[in-house]
């Protein structure tokens, strides 16, 4: 019998947004905790904003970290167990980075060597304040740290596929180091499956780590070509998950789709609990799916200036901790008594395994598009790279009993044969 799979959410606080480290409030933090436990989720994923806790290359506050760790032990009080992301980095639009590697002391943040000291050094010593607590679940890297890397970032710090290589090694070492036998691992956004300069690669997604994490946002292109209720847009958290079991090892390697939300204006807000049933039913249809965390849990206040405004509807939560549909859709699927196990999906599509033209995978791309076209014709499709399509073992492992390329799946184009 396969493990239930989780259900959480990605963890906003209410009061302060994550502005609330520098005055940590235990009791606010605690009624937010509440308002997440009564849905019946399982987890949360929390966000040190790491300027706030290394504001010093040598420094790494005290008081920041015993914050945490209270927070950590509220949450399992409350039956929620808590994953933690180290190096913020970006989120929801805004960068955070220490003064210690931008503008005087600027130093590439993957291959400065006081710089990658520094980084583990921080890792390594939330990971070990969290080592003993029950609730603790592992560190991830870093939330969407790809980002700094390449474009469209306006002042990307660039290096090379192997130096991610080294720094993630590095990186996801100093988490065991700290929290020996956690799930530790490193999460991206899409760009690592889909831009074919990304450095971050497909590879090291499925490879390196406990397990692979996937982001799955509709506003990359999928809603604005297909619409709010198409197969594309209702199923893009689901090709994710599949997409990424092409460069997998394992072949029942744990996916966790550790970030989607129901972005406005492209899902208004009358549609969103509809969008929210349709990508979590579509996937738990996935094979080895580890859990889903939903984002986020509470509203971000208006009172806070210059987030994009699509960010502050993002809650299932509102900022007062009231639950909006969207709640009750996660809350029933969180509560159910037994989710059947989704049988083998034997159908693959072929994709490139050079990751110079992963494109072919984004969307307009002629995997993504063939992809979708199986899935309405209720194929239930899956991915292997095309330097794995005829390794029988390896098929079988999957239980995959038909290979498929995108020029076989979608029509011919006039005048020419598909791209």
């Amino acid at each position: 019998m396969p493990p239930a799979v989780r259900f959480g959410v990605n963890y906003t606080p209410s009061e302060g947004w994550f502005h609330h480290w520098l005055d940590f409030d235990p009791d606010s933090v605690r009624a937010d905790l509440d308002s997440v436990a009564a849905l019946g989720l399982d987890h949360i994923r929390v966000f040190p904003l790491w300027p706030y806790f290394q504001p010093n290359r040598t420094l790494i506050r005290p008081r920041a970290v015993d914050d945490l760790v209270l927070l950590v032990d509220a949450a399992a009080e409350r039956g929620l167990d808590v994953n933690v992301d180290g190096l913020q980095g970006h989120v929801s639009s805004f960068d955070f980075l220490p003064a210690w590697t931008r503008t005087w002391h600027r130093r590439n943040l993957f291959t400065d060597p006081d710089v990658v000291e520094a980084q583990a050094a921080y890792l390594r010593t939330l990971a070990a304040a969290l080592a003993g607590r029950p609730g603790f679940l592992g560190m991830t890297v870093g939330n969407e740290i790809n980002q700094f890397s390449a474009g469209p970032h306006p002042d990307p710090d660039r290096a090379s596929g192997d130096a991610i290589d080294a720094w993630l090694t590095r990186m996801l070492a100093a988490c065991e180091e700290g929290a020996p036998g956690r799930t530790h691992l490193h999460a991206e956004y899409d760009a690592t499956w889909y831009q074919d300069d990304m450095p971050f690669t497909p590879a090291q997604a499925a490879r390196l780590g406990a397990l692979t994490a996937v982001h799955s946002w509709v506003f990359d292109g999928t809603a604005q070509r297909h619409g709010r209720a198409s197969v594309p847009t209702e199923h893009h958290a689901a090709y994710l998950i599949e997409l990424s079991k092409a460069w997998a090892d394992d072949p029942h390697r744990p996916v966790w789709l550790q970030e989607v939300g129901a972005p406005a204006p492209l899902i208004p807000a009358g549609h969103a609990a509809a969008f929210t049933a349709a990508t979590v039913a579509h996937a738990l249809d996935c094979p080895d799916l580890w859990g889903i965390t939903w984002w986020c849990s509470h509203d971000v206040s208006r009172d806070l200036g210059d987030f994009p405004e699509l960010e502050y509807g993002l809650g299932v939560l509102t900022n007062d901790r009231r639950p909006k549909d969207t709640a009750g859709i996660l809350s029933a699927f969180a509560r159910s008594a037994a989710l059947p196990a989704p049988a083998p999906r034997t159908t693959a599509l072929v994709v490139p395994a050079d990751p110079a033209v992963r494109s072919r995978c984004a969307p307009g791309g002629p995997v993504y598009d063939a992809f979708f076209r199986l899935t309405a014709d209720r194929a239930r499709p899956t991915t292997v790279l095309d330097t794995r399509a005829g390794d029988r073992a390896h098929l079988a492992a999957r239980g995959i009993t038909e290979v498929v390329t995108p020029e076989q799946v979608l029509p011919t184009p006039p005048g020419g044969t598909s791209s």
